[in-house]
C-alpha cells in the first residue's frame, strides 16, 4: 500500500514559489543596477582601473543575475502539470548554480589580470575612481536595503544578495584605491585591491555552487539526519523495518521523503493504517529539517525487496 500526501500533480502550488514582494525587490534592484552599469562603463573608459573593471564585471553578472532571478521568480509560478509535477520550482536552483559558476570564473580572471598589472600598472585618475566608487557604495547600499528582508527566501534571492554584497566590497575597494593613489601615487594599489576583491568573491561563490550542486545531485537536504529519522520510525510498535528511504530537496523550502515501511499484518486487518501514517508523518515533520511532503509505502512482511533496494545508500549506511 502506497500512501502519499503528494497525490495531486498541482500540489506544489500550495507552497508559494515566490511572492509579489520578492519580485518587487528584484525589479527595483535590477533598475538600480542597470543605471550603475551605464555609469561604470563610462568610468572604465576614463580610468582603465582594474578595481573598476572587476566591479564592472561584477555589475554585469549582477544585472544578469538579477534578471535571471526575476525571470525564475516569475516562471516558478507556472502551475504544475502531469509532465512537470513540481512545475518549474527547480529553475531557481539552476539559475543560482549558473550565477555561482560565473562568479568563480570572474574571481579567477581578476586575480590573473591583477598579477599582470602589478608589473605594468596603467595610469588612472584618482578623483574619477573615487567618485565612481562612492556612487557604487551608495547604489549597492540601496539595493542591499531592498534585498535584505528576503535574502534567505530562495537560492536565487541568496545569490542576488551575495552578488550585491560583493559589489559593495568592490566599490569600497575603489574608494580605498583612489585614496591611496591620490596620497602616495602608488598606482599598484588598484591592482592589489582588485586582486583582494577577486579572492573574496571565490569562497562565497563556491559555497553557493556546492549547495545548489547538492540539490541538483538529489542529495539529502543539509541538516537532515536520515539515519536518525529511520531509527525513530523503526521504533514505532507496528513498524518491523524500513528500507529504501530517500530524501531530497526539490527547491527552497521543499524537502521530500519517501520510504518502504514493513509493518505488522495487524495494521491492515485492524484498520490501523491512518494512525500509523499520522505517526510517521509526525516524525518527519518534527525532524531538524521539517519534511511535509512524504510518501510511505506500507508493506506486509515477506514481500521481495525491490531492485532499488541495492541502490539505497541511506539504508546501507544505517545497517553497516
Amino acid at each position: 500500500m502506497r500512501v502519499s500526501n503528494v497525490l495531486n500533480p498541482c500540489h506544489a502550488d500550495d507552497h508559494q514559489a515566490s511572492t509579489p514582494a520578492q519580485r518587487r525587490r528584484l525589479t527595483v534592484s535590477l533598475s538600480i543596477k542597470v543605471l550603475t552599469l551605464a555609469i561604470q562603463i563610462v568610468g572604465l573608459a576614463l580610468t582603465g582601473s582594474l578595481t573598476l573593471l572587476a566591479n564592472l564585471g561584477d555589475t554585469v553578472t549582477d544585472v544578469a543575475g538579477l534578471s535571471v532571478a526575476l525571470l525564475a521568480a516569475t516562471l516558478v509560478l507556472r502551475p504544475a502539470t502531469l509532465t512537470r509535477t513540481w512545475g518549474l520550482r527547480r529553475l531557481e536552483v539552476l539559475a543560482a548554480a549558473v550565477l555561482a559558476g560565473v562568479r568563480v570564473v570572474l574571481g579567477i580572471y581578476i586575480i590573473v589580470e591583477g598579477i599582470g598589472r602589478l608589473n605594468a600598472p596603467p595610469q588612472m585618475g584618482a578623483l574619477e575612481l573615487g567618485l565612481l566608487g562612492a556612487f557604487g557604495l551608495v547604489s549597492n547600499l540601496a539595493i542591499l536595503a531592498v534585498l535584505m528582508q528576503g535574502r534567505d527566501d530562495s537560492f536565487t534571492m541568496r545569490a542576488a544578495f551575495l552578488d550585491v554584497l560583493n559589489d559593495l566590497l568592490g566599490a569600497a575597494g575603489m574608494v580605498v584605491a583612489s585614496l591611496v593613489i591620490a596620497w602616495t601615487g602608488w598606482l599598484r594599489a588598484d591592482a592589489v585591491i582588485g586582486m583582494v576583491f577577486g579572492i573574496v568573491i571565490i569562497p562565497r561563490a563556491i559555497k553557493l555552487l556546492r549547495d545548489t550542486g547538492n540539490v541538483l545531485l538529489i542529495a539529502t537536504p543539509a541538516g537532515l539526519d536520515l539515519a536518525q529519522l529511520r531509527e525513530q520510525m523503526n521504533a514505532l510498535p507496528d513498524v518491523l523495518d524500513i528500507h529504501d528511504i530517500h530524501s531530497n530537496l526539490v527547491a527552497t523550502g521543499l524537502p521530500t521523503l519517501s520510504a518502504h515501511v514493513i509493518v505488522s499484518p495487524d495494521v491492515f486487518t485492524q484498520e490501523r493504517v491512518p494512525d500509523l501514517l499520522k505517526q510517521l508523518q509526525h516524525i518527519a515533520a518534527q525532524a531538524d529539517v521539517a519534511v511535509a511532503h512524504t510518501t510511505f509505502q506500507l508493506e506486509p512482511p515477506g514481500l521481495p525487496l525491490p531492485a532499488s533496494h541495492a541502490l539505497s545508500p541511506s539504508l546501507a549506511a544505517t545497517e553497516a
